[in-house]
C-alpha cells in the first residue's frame, strides 16, 4: 500500500487528467493505494474570480491537455464557459459533508466532470445541491451543512495548509509516500513509470495551475 496526495482544486484542467490518469495507472500497475484529495482553492474569496473562457492566452496553453485528454476518453471542455470561474469553497464543504455519508469518492469525480464536461457552475449552490442529490446524498442535509458553514473551519484550515505547509508551486501537486513528483504529459504511462519507480518525474516541466490562481 502507497500513500497518495493528490493537492488539487475543482477548476483546474491539469487536476482532472492527472486524476484520470492517476487512476487507470493504479489498476494497470495492480497497486494499492490510499489516495487523499487536498484541496487547495486557487481563487480564495472575496479575490476577485476570473474569466477563463474568453481568455485566448489561457486556451492556448489547455491544448497540451488535448492529446491527454482523447487518450482517457474524457470529453472536457479546454475551458469551459462558466463565467466568471467559480469558487470552489462551498464545493469542498460538500465534499467534508459527503465524506461523513460515504459519497466522497463519488461526488469528488462529479465535481470535476459538472465543470468540465458539463459546464455547471459548481459555484452556486443550487447546482451543487443537485449534483449532490445525483449521488444519493440527502439534498436538505446538504444545503443546510453549506448553509451553516458545518465545514467552513474544516475548508479553511485544509487550504491553508496546502499554500502554507506544503507550499507547491502549482498543482496538482501529487506526494508519493512523502515524496512530490511533478508530471510532463499527464499520461497514464508517465503515471505508471512514477508508481512503479523507474521514473520520479522531479526533472518534468508539464504544466499546471499556479497558486495565484492562474492557469
Amino acid at each position: 500500500m502507497i500513500d497518495i496526495v493528490f493537492v488539487t482544486d475543482y477548476v483546474c484542467p491539469y487536476c482532472l487528467v492527472a486524476k484520470e490518469a492517476l487512476k487507470k495507472a493504479l489498476i494497470a500497475t495492480n497497486i494499492d493505494a490510499n489516495i487523499t484529495f487536498h484541496p487547495m482553492e486557487l481563487t480564495m474569496e472575496p479575490e476577485p474570480r476570473v474569466d477563463t473562457y474568453h481568455d485566448e492566452v489561457r486556451k492556448a496553453k489547455y491544448q497540451v491537455l488535448v492529446e491527454p485528454c482523447k487518450k482517457l476518453g474524457i470529453d472536457m471542455k479546454l475551458p469551459p464557459n462558466v463565467v466568471p470561474r467559480p469558487y470552489t469553497r462551498l464545493a469542498y464543504e460538500g465534499l467534508h459533508f459527503a465524506a461523513s455519508k460515504g459519497k466522497a469518492e463519488a461526488y469528488n469525480d462529479l465535481m470535476y466532470n459538472a465543470y468540465f464536461i458539463d459546464e455547471k457552475d459548481i459555484g452556486d449552490i443550487d447546482v451543487l445541491v443537485s449534483l449532490a442529490e445525483s449521488v444519493g446524498l440527502n439534498g436538505a442535509e446538504y444545503r443546510e451543512a453549506l448553509e451553516t458553514g458545518k465545514y467552513r473551519i474544516l475548508q479553511e484550515n485544509l487550504s491553508y495548509y496546502a499554500r502554507n505547509k506544503l507550499k507547491p508551486k502549482g498543482i496538482p501537486a501529487i506526494y508519493i509516500d512523502g515524496k512530490k513528483v511533478t508530471l510532463s504529459d499527464y499520461s497514464v504511462e508517465e503515471m505508471m513509470g512514477i508508481l512503479l519507480h523507474k521514473t520520479q518525474g522531479e526533472n518534468a516541466v508539464g504544466m499546471s495551475c499556479g497558486i495565484d490562481g492562474c492557469c
